[in-house]
């Protein structure tokens, strides 16, 4: 539906709803911050809960409160708003101007053929909630590229084979990660967060606050297998360790 409009469009609705955003938390609403965060954690810990009644009550109360929060939001009414007149703009568009194919016949030689492409599907893909967790049997190694908002990621290395290089990275809003790497493989760890708890092998830090920091093994630069795990959370913590 909306094929028509350029990268720019959106990107301005996507700067307008940002500055929106921003005046209603300073200058209309200042506890609207902390309602948000509020309600996260409310829905974040039904949802660890969510196998008892006291767990599907907090998670669907916070559920239900967030959503017309934010739909009472100045930026959520832009953004419907904004939605509808681009549905109208483009619906005309295809009236006034039709798309109109038609098979085009021409000499093609072999380098002007479009090159094969394979589609690779990935081991996880971007949810907004829910956990994550690579197969216990045996699975075939794709690298990991996501991000998140609430849930656990749980990466076991153990139950593929690693091509030389590989990559794993993460952004998530509130949740915990875990890689469980096999002793045979190089590392390299790069993770930032806001709040939350660190254990890279034997490296422990019970307590982050706005940090970043990067370890790697001894052979990372000359040895192979190799791993890199970037990681970014708001919230939660990160866990790498050998099995």
């Amino acid at each position: 539906m909306f094929q028509r409009f350029t990268t720019d469009t959106f990107n301005w609705i996507f700067i307008i709803g940002v500055a929106l955003l921003f005046a209603e938390i300073f200058f209309f609403n200042n506890g609207l911050i902390f309602g948000i965060l509020f309600l996260s954690a409310l829905i974040y810990i039904g949802k660890r809960m969510y196998e008892n009644i006291v767990g599907k009550i907090l998670f669907w109360i916070g559920v239900f409160i967030l959503f017309f929060t934010i739909i009472d939001l100045m930026v959520a009414r832009f953004i419907i708003i904004a939605a509808i007149v681009m549905f109208i703009i483009s619906y005309r568009q295809s009236k006034d101007d039709p798309d109109y194919f038609s098979p085009e016949l021409s000499e093609e030689n072999v380098n002007s053929l479009p090159e094969p492409l394979v589609k690779v599907e990935s081991i996880f893909v971007n949810q907004f909630s829910g956990n994550q967790s690579t197969d216990e049997s045996p699975y075939k190694w794709r690298d990991i590229n996501v991000h998140g908002g609430f849930g656990d990621r749980i990466i076991d290395l153990s139950n593929t084979v690693l091509p030389e290089e590989a990559v794993i990275s993460i952004r998530q809003l509130v949740g915990n990660i875990k890689v469980y790497v096999p002793y045979e493989v190089e590392v390299h760890v790069t993770h930032s967060a806001v709040f939350g708890r660190s254990t890279v092998f034997h490296k422990k830090q019970v307590s982050l606050f706005n940090q970043t920091f990067s370890y790697m093994t001894e052979n990372y630069g000359t040895g192979k297998p190799r791993v890199k795990i970037v990681t970014s959370l708001l919230s939660g913590d990160i866990e790498v360790k050998r099995i």
